[in-house]
């Protein structure tokens, strides 16, 4: 059986690597565009968390218009997983993932830090399935 994954998803960056979070600044992912594609799914992935009791908290966000000045949190019923998903500094190079089925044409998701004294490493990627036109480009976004 061919098995062709490849050609049938987009991937582009939500949370680009950079420099260590200190604090509790909020890092917030891109603005995907679901124009064109049935499914849109963040997967996050935290480095190793230098602080004994920091805590995340995840919220996901829609809206109409392209900038998302029109953001509001999405309700539950338009999520594939939960936010309160209890990622914590136990979460060294933990994976995580949350889909959007909202009605929405432009999504992003905001992690907090919380009680963070140490360094949080945070990067992740937008990855959208059942595309309107197939196949997808293999070029780097």
């Amino acid at each position: 059986m061919k098995r062709d994954l490849h050609n049938h998803i987009k991937c582009t960056t939500a949370f680009a690597p950079k420099a260590a979070v200190t604090d509790n600044t909020a890092q917030v992912s891109t603005i995907v565009d679901t124009a064109n594609f049935g499914s849109c799914e963040l997967v996050g992935v935290l480095g190793t968390n230098a602080d004994s009791d920091a805590t995340y908290t995840v919220l996901v966000e829609d809206g109409d218009a392209s900038n998302l000045s029109d953001a509001a949190a999405v309700a539950d019923e338009h999520l594939l997983g939960v936010e309160a998903m209890g990622l914590d500094f136990a979460d060294d190079g933990a994976t995580f993932k949350i889909g959007y089925i909202g009605p929405k044409r432009y999504v992003r998701v905001t992690v907090t830090p919380g009680s963070n004294t140490g360094n949080v490493f945070l990067g992740g990627a937008w990855i959208q399935g059942h595309p309107r036109n197939v196949p997808q480009s293999t070029q780097v976004n």
